[in-house]
């Protein structure tokens, strides 16, 4: 397998370096576990010939971007931003549209595209991700959705395939990214490159989720998040808060859906599991306190609550 990893000035370096260290130890270890797996080669692509990252690694590119189709799978690591505005202003660039230019042009039938974080903002700037399925950093999910409304966004799901489209979540995911291509060589060889690096399988991105982090600009989501995290250990009426914020309910759970692609109850379940998690981790509260505080009137409905959210990660 011919593999191309996109390098950008400013690109995202430990993730950058989690790629090529994670590829070359399994093309190395691939005798380990079965001689007949074909090799795994790794090239660096760019617009330039030395590109530098967020670290300072300066990496010397192999083949410029005009030469992307030759790759049986091009990889498109994180931008290096962290908020929306940095994220449009990355994807705005020289090198980001020539990058742009240059996926657009590749054919689907023999090319499949791997990109991680705010890489797969630059993904979805190509158009091939319309009514796709796609994940990318999860507190960037918000502006994700306004950029790309027909995008079908999964940001519980830390690696989401779609044909010849991978995605992953935030910026270490890129090491769930890089497994996920060795999986596709070889699922042994991937669980024996995971058991030397010590990675752990995290399929979910939900337990790193901070609902107050998400970047979104919608003042009835932000007032409605303020109205229930204040009220955490109060029954939840959606009307009456819909009433509370001067709007409806019809266009409270339309405006949530948007933003965050969850009803109100799914919303404040999450926050409920958020808020207990923190205190069972900061506090010495036992958990039939800790389901009071969240609302919740015995242990059992939390716990089963938690149970629930473990299963979908």
């Amino acid at each position: 397998m011919r593999i191309g990893l996109i390098a950008l000035d400013g690109c995202f370096g430990s993730a950058v370096a989690s790629v090529i260290d994670i590829l070359r130890v399994a093309d190395g270890a691939r005798s380990d576990v079965d001689p007949r797996i074909d090799p795994i080669e790794l090239a660096i692509v760019g617009p330039k010939r030395r590109v530098t990252t967020t670290t300072s690694m300066t990496l010397s590119v192999d083949h410029p971007l005009s030469e992307s189709g030759d790759f049986d799978v091009v990889v498109v690591p994180a931008l290096g931003t962290l908020t929306a505005a940095a994220t449009n202003d990355a994807l705005q660039s020289r090198g980001a549209r020539l990058v742009i230019e240059s996926l657009a042009r590749l054919d689907d039938a023999t090319t499949q595209i791997a990109a991680a974080c705010t890489g797969v903002f630059t993904v979805a700037e190509t158009g091939r991700m319309h009514h796709r399925r796609a994940t990318t950093s999860w507190f960037l999910g918000p502006e994700f959705r306004k950029r790309y409304p027909t995008v079908d966004l999964d940001l519980d799901t830390m690696v989401v395939v779609d044909g010849n489209l991978v995605t992953a979540g935030a910026a270490f995911a890129h090491i769930d990214l890089a497994l996920s291509i060795v999986r596709s060589v070889s699922p042994d060889l991937a669980q024996h490159v995971a058991k030397l690096l010590l990675i752990d399988e995290r399929p979910s991105q939900a337990a790193f989720v901070a609902y107050e982090h998400l970047r979104h600009d919608d003042p009835i989501v932000v007032e409605f998040e303020r109205f229930v995290r204040a009220r955490l250990d109060e029954p939840l009426d959606v009307a009456f808060v819909a009433q509370s914020l001067g709007t409806s309910r019809r266009t409270l759970e339309r405006r949530l859906r948007s933003a965050l692609n969850l009803t109100p109850l799914g919303f404040v379940q999450r926050l409920r599991i958020e808020r207990a998690r923190h205190l069972s981790a900061t506090t010495d509260l036992n958990s039939a306190e800790i389901a009071l505080r969240v609302g919740y009137a015995n242990a059992e409905t939390l716990r089963s609550l938690l149970r629930r959210q473990r299963r979908r990660s």
